[in-house]
């Protein structure tokens, strides 16, 4: 019996070869006698001294498996923000929750909805449950509110809302995260990613403890890859009401963060100075480069987060590309955001003061050349 070709070899669920993965931000520059990364969001100050001696203090152990529950970080995170620590998932970076979300979540024929230019994960976790894909425009490159409500319908499962968004920066201010709320089924949920909220500095805006407290369908990611520098080890963790951790502790893996993540982990929650520093460094410099990359013609978009977005016009030696190859040829690696929709565009992680006034330097060079 002759087996057609097709069925020669195994083959992933239909729709699981059409996804483009994810490409992270470029590590290395082409020229430069230093290379500065500016590409992936990364924190300049590193992690907590006391997180890294947390986790060196666990080598002595590696043969264990980690508290498969977390215990110890959740509550660390609980006693931090005054939550439920039942109400705390722990997770391989947010990433893995993202996915964790859209697995427990969404089946063949549901939809999930983001933004235009929101972070790519969550089209890559929609089409992987075998959802399908709802993007709505943005205004200004921020979450239109209204765009989203308008095209909800009775197959919405969730909502992603990175607030503030990458790669743009922008956010939206927690009335208007409420009135989306408001305007959701009960059988819908909202995912309020919160990657970047220990940056913003805004007093109308707010990560969404409260929401989630309060509603039976509102979830808030985070992450200790940002402010608290532990990225290479991945950790995330999630706010939801106790039947959405129900959901997610039965399907995540039993031992999903290790051992010395968790001690660091902990240590870096508890470090509150080295997180203040690391805020109050961002926002000095988010507001000089804003101001000093616009005052060379170079459009800005105001940012809450720990980059900004700069755009590029579209003229010969002038774009976003030539810029990009002009930096890296001397040693400063920007992240291009072509995929996120955005081809004139180039986004540019707060550095040291070192790399940003480099930065700022070959940017006004590039520009006036």
């Amino acid at each position: 019996m002759n087996t057609p070709s097709s069925q020669r070899e195994p083959i992933p669920r239909v729709g699981i070869e059409t996804i483009e993965p994810y490409v992270p931000g470029k590590s290395a520059a082409t020229g430069g006698a230093k290379t500065y990364k500016l590409s992936s969001n990364e924190t300049p100050h590193g992690p907590s001294p006391k997180a890294i001696a947390a986790f060196q203090s666990g080598a002595g152990s590696l043969e264990m498996y980690p508290d498969g529950a977390s215990t110890k970080l959740r509550q660390a995170i609980a006693n931090r923000f005054g939550l439920d620590a039942n109400r705390i998932v722990c997770g391989t970076g947010s990433d893995e929750l993202l996915h964790l979300l859209a697995t427990a979540y969404i089946g063949p024929g549901d939809e999930g909805i983001f933004t235009e230019h929101g972070f790519l994960v969550y089209k890559i976790a929609i089409l992987a449950a075998g959802g399908n894909i709802v993007v709505t425009p943005e205004t200004n490159y921020t979450t239109d509110v209204d765009a989203i409500l308008n095209r909800v319908t009775a197959r919405t499962r969730l909502v992603f809302i990175a607030n503030p968004n990458n790669p743009t920066g922008t956010y939206i201010p927690f009335d208007e995260v409420k009135r989306l709320h408001a305007g959701l089924p009960p059988q819908c949920i909202l995912v309020l990613d919160g990657a970047y909220a220990e940056y913003v500095r805004r007093n109308d805006y707010s990560a969404g403890m409260d929401l989630v407290s309060n509603n039976a369908n509102v979830v808030m990611t985070r992450t200790f890859s940002k402010i608290h520098g532990l990225a290479s080890l991945r950790i995330g963790w999630c706010y939801a009401p106790e039947r959405v951790c129900d959901a997610l502790n039965r399907i995540r893996g039993p031992f999903n963060v290790s051992g010395p993540g968790i001690d660091a982990g902990i240590a870096a929650m508890n470090d509150i100075a080295h997180v203040e520093m690391s805020a109050a460094h961002n926002e000095k410099w988010l507001e000089i480069l804003t101001r000093e990359i616009s005052d060379f013609g170079l459009k800005v978009t105001p940012s809450a987060a720990n980059f900004v977005l700069i755009h590029f016009p579209d003229s010969p030696g002038k774009t976003a590309a030539e810029a990009d190859a002009f930096l890296s040829s001397h040693g400063v690696v920007l992240r291009s955001v072509a995929s996120y929709g955005i081809p004139r565009g180039l986004r540019m992680t707060i550095g040291t003061e070192e790399a940003n006034r480099l930065t700022v330097d070959l940017l006004r060079q590039f520009v006036s050349r």
